[in-house]
């Protein structure tokens, strides 16, 4: 009895781990310009496929390459992946077999999001920089047709039997509602806000779940009345937002401003249940095609964690290319097993430094800076909130303990905004930093330009 008992578990162990055998994890780094691909069975990092230069390489003319690797679309009948760059204006899509480039078609401005239609045949992108979808022909890889739609589209997500295109906006606070087979706009619904990046459908077709990143909400559309049902305040930065496919369903929604993702009970009206920690930033998120696991870009962090949803639990932490943004998981994307990493190349990996800004005094004010190392400098991403309106800044490197402008470097100089907010990039040394006795600089100060006070420190 007990042979077959043990011969029983190695079957059912065998069979857990073969189900993840013929899928991927694959997530779109807009800093790297690559692709990375993981591998669920093991969550290691298979590779990286490169589609351009890394940022800043890209800020002079580009005659070859992708820029703004941003958006990705994938179909499991076609094993075919579509990988949207915004900065190049490009969908270039990669079979999943054997993670080689089989074409790249370029169309309008500033594209953001491809999702293939249920059927595999289409591929709809949303041109942000535009008002329309553009309609490509998955076979030929070629753009068939523009959907006219409101400002600046963000995404697509198709009810299950095809028939209908939901599609929010970035710039409109509407959700356009298209027919399929017309390819017209059958109805128009507001929503909470102009800027809604993300889009997702219950994988039973009930419910359309979308993101408002500029004042931390989630909608609810009900796609039988074809209306919103309710908004939910999911927090500061409401990235991306997914469901799982089991009896028990789940809404998941990825949190930037508090590093974390939130869990809704679909079932008991959209309460949420829990709250997971995370890292730096979580972006793109998706599950596992059996529900278990959820995939989460760490935009930050140069990471992907899996989470093992019914534990609440991060289970993997992956190194990956630089600011992951959309991922998804593709089920059923390869058929030879022993050829999973491809064309792929291993991971250059750049060290990322995420710096915490605190204020000085009693104010709100606070900040994150993220460096990069691209070489002789640091590519630093920069993040400023609740600063006196319309005032002008210096971001700077200074060696005194009383962080005194005096021995400053400059890295940087902006003007907050109308709303005392600045987000930007600027090039530095940020490597320096260190609280060793033998570091040239010890501090990183945000000051007042116009008397030199520091408004905010690192900690």
């Amino acid at each position: 009895m007990k042979k077959y008992i043990a011969i029983f578990a190695v079957f059912i162990t065998t069979q857990l781990c073969a189900q993840y055998t013929h899928d991927k994890v694959y997530a779109a780094n807009q800093v790297s310009n690559t692709i990375s691909v993981i591998d669920p069975q093991t969550n290691l990092l298979l590779g990286e496929l490169i589609l351009g230069k890394p940022q800043p390489d890209i800020f002079s003319a580009l005659y070859k390459g992708q820029a703004l690797v941003h958006g990705l679309g994938y179909s499991a009948k076609r094993k075919l992946l579509a990988v949207v760059s915004i900065g190049s204006n490009a969908v270039t899509f990669i079979s999943t077999q054997n993670d080689s480039i089989i074409k790249t078609l370029y169309i309008g401005r500033s594209p953001h999001e491809a999702t293939f239609t249920p059927d595999g045949k289409q591929v709809w992108v949303t041109v942000r920089g535009e008002a329309y979808i553009s309609v490509i022909d998955a076979a030929k890889m070629k753009e068939i047709k523009r959907v006219p739609v409101a400002d600046g589209p963000g995404m697509v997500a198709f009810t299950p039997d095809g028939k209908s295109a939901y599609i929010c906006s970035s710039f409109t606070a509407e959700l356009d509602v298209v027919n399929t087979a017309s390819y017209r706009v059958v109805k128009r619904i507001p929503v909470a806000s102009p800027f809604s990046p993300n889009i997702f459908c219950s994988y039973d077709g009930r419910w359309m779940a979308m993101t408002h990143k500029d004042i931390g909400k989630t909608t609810l559309i009900d796609t039988k009345k074809m209306m919103v049902s309710k908004v939910l305040n999911t927090g500061p930065i409401s990235n991306h937002v997914t469901f799982t496919n089991s009896k028990n369903s789940l809404m998941l929604v990825t949190v930037g401003g508090e590093n974390k993702i939130r869990v809704y009970d679909v079932n008991k009206g959209f309460i949420q249940i829990d709250s997971i920690a995370t890292g730096s930033l979580p972006h793109g998120i998706w599950t596992s095609a059996d529900g278990k696991f959820a995939y989460v870009g760490l935009e930050n962090d140069d990471k992907v964690i899996a989470v093992d949803i019914e534990k609440r639990k991060v289970v993997a932490s992956i190194p990956i290319g630089n600011a992951p943004q959309a991922l998804l998981y593709a089920t059923n994307s390869t058929i030879d097993l022993t050829n999973k990493s491809g064309k792929l190349t291993p991971l250059n990996a750049n060290r990322t430094q995420v710096i915490i800004m605190k204020a000085k005094d009693e104010s709100m004010a606070s900040g994150l800076i993220v460096a990069r190392n691209i070489g002789l400098a640091d590519l630093l991403q920069i993040n400023f909130k609740n600063l006196q309106p319309n005032d002008a800044y210096s971001l700077a490197l200074t060696k005194s303990a009383d962080a005194s402008i005096m021995d400053a470097q400059i890295l940087t100089e902006f003007k907050a905004d109308a709303k005392g907010m600045y987000n930007g990039q600027s090039t530095g040394i940020i490597k320096t930093l260190s609280d060793s006795s033998t570091a040239e600089y010890h501090h990183l100060v945000l000051y007042k330009k116009v008397d030199g006070k520091a408004m905010l420190i690192n900690e």
